[in-house]
């Protein structure tokens, strides 16, 4: 008879490691953003006016958009951004599983277009998991991962 598998055991992610990660993707999709804005409007140099106010309001949605793309893109298909994948940092489930895409939906819903609110409330009511609020609501987690080793290290050549 065998035993059960133990348990799993889940680093959780400190929230300056998140945040750095979320600084590594945002300066990374910003520069995308300002490289599309500049196209749209041709120019990245421009004068501050009612008109400047009205338009930084409309480009707040396409700019969340693609942020909402690119985090729900890699976080489904990797379960990490290029700042998590430098970090080490990974969205699981509760149980250490990859995520649903409704659930990473979910996530990067709160991280695209509610941060700030997301975030606050979340340090507030944080828990044991340091889950933000859309953390909780689609059931997920950021780890620390341990590094891979080269998988080089592990082979072993023998001649036929």
């Amino acid at each position: 008879m065998s035993n059960p598998d133990p348990s799993v055991e889940l680093t959780i992610a400190r929230w300056s490691d998140r945040f750095i990660a979320w600084l590594i993707d945002f300066l990374i999709i910003s520069s995308i953003s300002l490289i599309i804005f500049a196209s749209w409007h041709g120019t990245i140099g421009f004068e501050w006016n009612e008109t400047m106010m009205y338009s930084r309001g409309i480009d707040y949605l396409p700019g969340s958009a693609l942020f909402f793309v690119y985090w729900m893109i890699l976080e489904y298909k990797t379960g990490q951004t290029i700042g998590k994948k430098i970090l080490n940092l990974k969205v699981v489930t509760i149980d250490g599983k990859k995520p649903p895409l409704f659930s990473i939906a979910i996530n990067v819903f709160g991280k695209a277009f509610l941060l700030p609110l997301d975030v606050l409330l979340g340090l507030i009511l944080t828990n044991q998991k340091r889950q933000r609020i859309f953390n909780k609501i689609s059931n997920v987690i950021i780890i620390k991962i341990k590094e891979d080793k080269k998988e080089s290290e592990n082979i072993e050549y023998k001649m036929d």
